[in-house]
């Protein structure tokens, strides 16, 4: 079995920044594909960053503000997010790519973390 911790949620003003971890254990190795997702209330889930042997993919709203990082030797994923707006609030959660298919649907992702919030103050 497959266990995805996340930390590092919380509330921050607009401008901020947060750095949340997503540590997996059991039957998934260090180099794994790994993704984030994002869901606010009342919308859909959608793709924030994605990790996959180095490459990096992030949604539009992310480039230049997010950085999807992998620490192998604590099989731990990390999402460092800058200047946080008040949209960005949302839940958090860090999945792995366990199916073929693109690396930006979450269709194709299993094993997903509890789910942090965080909360972006104006």
């Amino acid at each position: 079995q497959v266990q995805l911790v996340e930390s590092g949620g919380g509330l921050v003003q607009a401008g901020g920044s947060l750095r949340l971890s997503c540590a997996a254990s059991g039957r998934i190795s260090s180099n794994y594909p790994m993704g984030w997702f994002c869901q606010a209330p009342g919308k859909e889930r959608e793709f924030v960053a994605a990790w996959n042997g180095g490459t990096t993919y992030y949604a539009d709203f992310a480039k230049g503000r997010f950085t999807i990082s992998r620490d192998g030797s604590k099989n731990t994923v990390y999402l460092q997010m800058n200047s946080l707006k008040p949209e960005d609030t949302a839940v958090y959660y860090c999945a792995a790519h366990t199916s073929a298919g693109s690396i930006r649907l979450g269709d194709h992702y299993s094993y997903w973390g509890q789910g942090p919030q965080v909360t972006v103050s104006s």
